[in-house]
């Protein structure tokens, strides 16, 4: 079954939505009639498959140090 919730519903209702998705019901979640995210069941090994996915079109060399934004008392620059 599909569900359609507005954010703030599924924010008050969000237990019941992961229940209900697990069950294997479609949850979308909308702004204003459209929808902005889905709320979907899953394992950590389909968490780890979308991260190495993710990783492989990170180009070599690249890292997540942004030192450079950040001043010697790690207050931003």
């Amino acid at each position: 079954m599909r569900i359609s919730v507005d954010v703030v519903e599924a924010a008050d209702r969000f237990e019941e939505l992961i229940e209900l998705a697990q069950r294997g019901d479609e949850i979308l979640v909308c702004r204003a009639g459209t929808p902005v995210a889905a709320l979907t069941a899953g394992t950590m090994d389909d968490v780890w498959t979308l991260a190495a996915r993710g990783r492989a079109n990170v180009p070599a060399g690249t890292t997540s140090n942004h030192d450079d934004c950040y001043d010697e008392h790690g207050l931003p620059k």
